[in-house]
């Protein structure tokens, strides 16, 4: 049975959420709503839609536990936070950037985009015999200016010690940058806790938004360390000062919002925090995790399969990958997409990525799917 928030064709299985997620029923009937609204009044509730845009950055805020909503800008991807990163800090000739080899290109290639002027881009090997934050420090040295890492791994599921690197980062006088997009939605996430300069995510996965309008949060300290690359009316401090005489930069993270706020998707993604936010991310998580380890269980019980994500009790996330040991990915993954099963190769395997609404009957039944050898 569908969860009530996700009416779903009956044949259709959804473990993809850590690409496109569907929307929730709340977030369709909002995107309906607003549609009609504009449609039939234009622009007569523009102060509500202001209302809805505060809320959805108190939402943000929650969701990171920032220390304000002052910290939260609304940015259309994770790709152009990390870029207001990467080219807003003061860069010098030799300095470096540590990461690793398991990024998603959004947060490899914005870096990599650095070597012109002199900044070198060092990829940990994870999967190295350190754990892999101590693979991170290793790179580290006097000329390591920012440590930059996905919080979650989007091939292989592998979850990372935040925390840990935080700490190490800040007593080595180091920035951090955290690609949360596999985090936030899934797991419970806390800036402070982790200590991080800077977390961007979109709204399209786990957060079950839509596509083009993510999260950029910057510490006060890390923040006023970025000059801006971009310019428009709604980064000034006043936005309503039309003569621009004169005009300062916003003093919150606004300033990285140079124009017209994407009020569609606004209404769209805060609807759909409003569920994780009910449900409250403890048990979110909570289901998310039992969903992977039933997956992975199954997995390893069956001797045709093969299960390449990393099995750790305390740093696990929602992404399960595996393979079959006579049939190919790519064979494998039209088998079951013909079937509508949901999902992806990535990491060398088939993706599963279940969500909290996602039930044990979904689980067996995709793998049920699968050909025995």
């Amino acid at each position: 049975m569908n969860h009530p928030e996700f009416p779903l064709s009956p044949e259709l299985i959804h473990l993809n959420h850590a690409a496109v997620a569907p929307w929730p029923k709340r977030t369709s009937i909002a995107v309906k709503n607003f549609a009609e609204q504009n449609a039939q009044y234009g622009s007569s509730f523009y102060l509500d839609w202001l209302k809805k845009e505060t809320k959805l950055r108190r939402q943000l805020q929650i969701l990171l536990n920032a220390p304000s909503q002052n910290d939260i800008a609304l940015v259309k991807n994770t790709s152009e936070a990390l870029s207001f990163v990467a080219y807003g800090l003061d860069w010098q000739v030799s300095d470096n950037i540590v990461s690793s080899n398991e990024e998603f290109p959004s947060n490899r290639i914005v870096w990599q985009s650095l070597a012109n002027q002199g900044v070198e881009f060092r990829e940990a090997n994870l999967s190295s015999k350190k754990s892999p934050e101590d693979a991170l420090f290793a790179l580290v040295d006097r000329n390591t200016r920012l440590i930059t890492i996905s919080s979650i791994q989007f091939a292989s599921g592998l979850r990372l010690d935040i925390a840990k690197i935080g700490q190490f980062c800040k007593d080595h006088n180091i920035l951090f940058c955290i690609d949360a997009i596999q985090s936030l939605g899934a797991v419970q996430f806390d800036v402070q806790t982790c200590q991080a300069d800077f977390v961007m995510a979109d709204g399209h996965k786990w957060m079950l938004g839509p596509e083009g309008l993510g999260v950029f949060y910057s510490s006060v300290t890390a923040r006023e360390k970025l000059k801006l690359t971009q310019y428009g009316w709604h980064m000034m401090e006043n936005i309503h000062n039309y003569e621009n005489k004169p005009w300062e930069i916003h003093p919150t993270a606004q300033r990285f919002e140079c124009g017209s706020p994407n009020m569609l998707g606004i209404h769209a993604l805060s609807a759909s925090l409003s569920l994780l936010l009910e449900i409250g991310m403890p048990e979110v998580e909570q289901k998310i995790l039992a969903n992977a380890q039933h997956l992975m269980s199954t997995i390893q019980n069956r001797a045709d399969l093969e299960l390449l994500t990393q099995e750790n009790s305390q740093l696990q996330s929602g992404i399960v990958v595996f393979k079959h040991k006579t049939i190919a990915n790519e064979t494998l993954y039209s088998h079951l997409q013909a079937n509508h099963v949901i999902c992806t190769i990535r990491g060398g395997g088939i993706r599963f990525s279940a969500h909290f609404y996602n039930t044990k009957d979904d689980l067996d039944r995709a793998l049920a799917l699968i050909p025995y050898a």
